[in-house]
């Protein structure tokens, strides 16, 4: 791929998984359109005769009132936080695929009241539900892509979405462009009857797309899932690659399964109290960082400061966000999330603060409320900082919120964990269970909220207002400062990692996040013995500090269960692997990764004839290995006729499996 190379161990085409990520990222085309068409319809000047209800403004034409515009913007991000509240139920019961359906259907419906209102209280009622889609949305959407991408490109296939959110807000902008001189109905209803467009696209396109295998493995559908991992990575589904894939992903979530059922709750428990926090608080910081005033606010802002046409004002930052978010999503897997998120909050910090200083240095402002431009040069010379902001933004801040976030959480709570989080911010964009999911799209809707609702009464002239106007951007300057200070602190890097090896490094005791990029994972839960996993149950410790308990413990659990002690695996004999030639030896990995769902592998028994759940006992597939695989073993031990690590019994309780 471009900017970065592909891991050998990766094999099959990827051109699939890119292609079922950027198409769900529509998605967020729904919601940057409708965050950069409320912009433009609330400056218009037809709109505002039409809905104004009496209030007159400083240039002594009818408008609709701070407090009104505040309403109308913010409730937007009402509805999206309990659409984020709501899209665990989505994402858990019916599948990501079909609630990204259903969730576009709610979108259609709020849009449609905003088409046919010509009064505010069914324009705020039409902003609500098609709020509530886009939060819908917002979690599922990432979710969905986080869990069909590959480990070594997801980071680029869900940056996608927020490349998705800008292009929605371009779209906007030259709409909105084209349509605010209108003197009828037109001007704000073509740019709204728009989104029916890009929503019905969605719509058809997710009829030919497959379920995620993490859902099917959820449901227990193995046979399904395995279909499906092999058709999203273009592989047969007998393709050791797709095998091991599935093993780790099965291994992971029945290894979950055994620590019991998730709740709300248990996203703020200690054991994941460290990771919700994070999700939440960066959603939180991305909304402080001002993208969002800019776009909700940014045509009415610029107008009220002197700049002239506005509306091109829109457009050029729109466009800017775009392209600056084109290449950022193919450097999120090359340089890693750490160092774009620490310097891009920098260099956003530097923008806001020349940006505040020239605006409160260089205008003035009468009795009646009217900005007086003082250096027109020093205006525009505001407004290029703005548009490094933006590109600034675009390139790290924008997308990466999402990416960590959608890598932060264990498919147990991922959907629960997500929603929260994202529910706090909603800008720009999540994977997890579905309850992670939710609880970071309720705090980032929430966020995105009290923003949006508060910021005409910080920015506007007039009593009970604070009047800020440029001043503003300091707030927005200091809080960047914080975003680093968090990165610094708090952020892991999950550059290359698997969701499940993510999982295992946050269990890590004592790793500090500037030391997370040397971290690398020492298990796989595909290699873990069932009485290890008891282990940890236990404990509460991670699956690599059980694989290291002392050697006597683990022969006491044994001895009490009633089950031969398990070999020590730095010191047990691995059977060498077969020659890579043999036909034979290949039909023997794949029955031997193709075992019942429920079971593990004990690290001993790497070598995949030694596979303690394959159809074959352990004799027998010892007996289909050629002789010069064995050559070099002879001292490896017998394994009688006992099938208590290998063959087909599993009546011990030791031994069961956990159950799909």
């Amino acid at each position: 791929m471009i900017l970065f190379k592909r891991p050998p161990d990766e094999k099959g085409p990827v051109w699939f998984s890119v292609l079922i990520g950027v198409f769900v990222a529509f998605g967020g085309l729904l919601f940057g359109y409708d965050t950069g068409t409320i912009s433009g319809v609330i400056a218009m000047k037809y709109w505002n005769e039409r809905f104004s209800t009496g209030y007159i403004d400083a240039d002594g034409k009818p408008a609709i009132s701070p407090s009104q515009s505040s309403l109308i913007v913010s409730i937007l991000s009402a509805g999206t936080f309990f659409g984020a509240l709501a899209s665990p139920l989505l994402a858990d019961k019916i599948g990501r695929r079909w609630g990204i359906i259903i969730s576009s259907w709610v979108f259609n419906f709020g849009v449609s009241m905003e088409v046919i209102s010509v009064a505010i209280p069914l324009f705020v009622a039409g902003r609500f539900f098609a709020g509530l889609g886009v939060g819908l949305l917002s979690a599922l959407v990432p979710l969905y892509q986080s869990e069909t991408a590959p480990k070594w490109i997801r980071g680029m296939i869900v940056g996608v979405y927020q490349l998705a959110i800008t292009i929605g807000i371009l779209f906007a902008a030259i709409v909105n462009n084209g349509t605010h001189k209108r003197e009828d109905t037109g001007s704000y209803r073509i740019p709204i009857a728009l989104q029916w467009l890009f929503s019905l696209t969605l719509i058809i396109g997710m009829h030919f797309l497959p379920e995620t295998p993490r859902y099917c493995i959820k449901r227990g559908d193995m046979t399904r899932a395995t279909r499906v991992l092999a058709r999203i990575r273009c592989l047969p589904p007998n393709d050791p690659a797709i095998l091991a894939e599935m093993e780790e992903i099965r291994a992971n979530y029945q290894y979950e399964l055994s620590l019991g059922n998730s709740s709300y709750l248990d996203c703020f428990r200690m054991g994941m109290l460290k990771r919700m926090l994070t999700g939440m608080v960066l959603q939180i910081l991305q909304q402080l960082t001002g993208v969002n005033f800019i776009f909700y606010y940014g045509t009415q802002f610029f107008e009220n400061s002197g700049i002239s046409n506005s509306f091109l004002i829109s457009m050029i930052l729109a466009t800017v966000n775009v392209l600056s978010t084109v290449p950022a999503v193919f450097m999120f897997d090359k340089f890693g999330r750490r160092p774009l998120l620490l310097w891009g909050g920098v260099a956003m910090h530097i923008c806001h603060f020349i940006v505040a200083t020239l605006g409160t240095s260089t205008t003035s402002q009468t009795a009646s409320g009217v900005i007086i431009v003082l250096n027109v040069a020093a205006q525009k010379a505001s407004i290029t900082f703005v548009c490094l902001f933006i590109a600034f933004f675009a390139a790290t801040w924008g997308p990466l919120a999402w990416v960590v976030t959608a890598e932060l959480y264990p498919l147990k709570h991922r959907s629960q964990m997500l929603s929260i989080s994202t529910a706090t911010n909603k800008h720009v964009p999540s994977f997890s269970t579905p309850d992670s999911v939710c609880c970071h799209d309720i705090l980032e809707w929430l966020v995105n909220w009290a923003i949006a609702y508060s910021t005409p009464y910080l920015v506007n002239y007039g009593p009970g207002y604070a009047n800020l106007q440029s001043k503003i951007f300091f707030v927005w300057g200091t809080a960047c400062m914080l975003c680093v200070g968090f990165v610094y602190f708090c952020i892991y890097e999950t550059k290359g990692l698997s969701l499940e090896e993510i999982d295992e490094m946050y269990q890590t005791p004592g790793l500090r996040a500037k030391d997370s990029s040397k971290w690398r994972p020492s298990v796989h839960f595909r290699e873990t013995p069932l009485t290890e996993i008891t282990y940890h149950k236990a404990t509460g410790g991670s699956p690599a500090q059980a694989q290291a308990a002392p050697v006597a413990e683990t022969a006491e659990r044994a001895e009490r269960e009633a089950v031969p002690t398990l070999p020590n695996p730095t010191t047990a004999p691995i059977i060498g692997p077969p020659p890579p030639e043999s036909d034979d030896v290949l039909k023997t990995l794949q029955e031997a990764v193709l075992r019942p769902a429920g079971t593990f592998t004990h690290p001993a028994t790497q070598n995949p004839a030694w596979n303690s759940h394959s159809p074959l006992s352990a004799q027998t597939a010892l007996s289909n290995l050629p002789p010069s695989s064995l050559a070099s073993n002879k001292s490896a031990p017998s394994l009688g006729t006992t099938p208590n690590e290998g063959g087909t019994s599993s009546s011990h309780p030791a031994r069961r499996s956990f159950g799909r």
